[in-house]
């Protein structure tokens, strides 16, 4: 098992957005990839999310001889699985379906490969239970829109083996994307709990009449946000201890934020009040722009600040 380490065709099974962000990137890199769906007008979704993704794709430089050309589409699994390399899973969030599911990938695919799912939330424990070959499966769970953002999230089940861990993560580095490994299985992974915890603060906020939904949403996007786009909290809090670093950060700067958080909400349900009131504000803070629109003044502003942190990588390497 798990002899093979190059990976040059890859198997597409579900492509809905996250499998069609994939799919993208997948050929952008110049790999062959063949995508299966039994969704109705699935091919020509996925065709047309290609096309989107195409021109920031080629901005940000595509491999030599990458096309949309080199993406096929097949209603049989298994002719899609039948000689991948690499498979990424991205159908629907259910436990049941997913369990059935890779044990069908499993049984249809060449015993080198690996199986990789982008679940947003399960464990790959319970998600592997029924294949025969449980050791070469894995969460690779992305940041939408995948074929930008650089994140993913790695972490084996019980049973995977720590081969098949090293090599998924290592064939996402060498696609460009930013890899992190979970050494233990956790409901939502890393991302979207930290995600949860913010927003859940977000919330409360909004609920106490402290801040509206748009002014919330400036408070994330011109304030931390921005920081975190170009380092981590934790590194941020280093440079926020002055010469002395995170050592007098946590020396006296965080009592202060751990007070606060002895006051921070606890909300555990979002009341219909609440929703409504954030579905209003969001529409009132979208105005006339509509969800394309906005998807696209995200993407741009995502693939300025992509060039930026690559330019800096790129001088960080010049100067070594």
């Amino acid at each position: 098992m798990l002899q093979s380490e190059s990976v040059s065709r890859i198997a597409i099974v579900g492509t809905g957005v996250i499998g069609a962000s994939w799919a993208a990137l997948f050929v952008a890199r110049g790999l062959q990839v063949v995508a299966t769906d039994p969704a109705p007008g699935a091919e020509e979704n996925l065709r047309r999310a290609v096309d989107l993704a195409w021109e920031p794709l080629s901005s940000l430089g595509s491999s030599a001889g990458a096309s949309p050309k080199n993406l096929e589409f097949t209603l049989d699994l298994e002719r899609a699985l039948s000689s991948a390399d690499f498979v990424q899973e991205n159908g629907p969030e259910r436990l049941d379906f997913k369990v059935k599911l890779f044990a069908d990938i499993d049984r249809l695919t060449p015993a080198g490969s690996i199986i990789a799912s982008s679940s947003s939330g399960l464990r790959m424990t319970a998600v592997q239970a029924e294949c025969s070959h449980p050791e070469r499966c894995v969460i690779g769970h992305p940041f939408n829109p995948p074929h930008l953002m650089p994140l993913v999230e790695v972490v084996g089940g019980q049973k995977t083996a720590a081969q098949a861990i090293e090599r998924t993560i290592a064939f996402y580095r060498s696609i460009g994307k930013e890899p992190i490994r979970l050494h233990k299985e956790v409901a939502g992974h890393v991302a979207n709990r930290l995600q949860a915890a913010l927003y859940r603060e977000i919330a409360y906020l909004i609920a106490q009449g402290v801040v509206t939904v748009a002014d919330a949403d400036d408070a994330v996007s011109w304030g931390p946000g921005l920081r975190w786009a170009v380092m981590g909290p934790n590194l941020i809090f280093h440079l926020g201890g002055g010469e002395g670093g995170i050592r007098h950060f946590m020396e006296h700067l965080a009592g202060p934020m751990t007070a606060m958080w002895k006051d921070l909400g606890s909300l555990t349900e979002l009341t219909p009040e609440l929703r409504r009131t954030i579905v209003d504000g969001v529409i009132h803070e979208a105005g006339a722009r509509s969800v394309e629109e906005l998807e696209k003044e995200r993407d741009e502003l995502l693939l300025g600040i992509l060039r930026l942190r690559e330019e800096s990588k790129r001088g960080k390497a010049g100067a070594k």
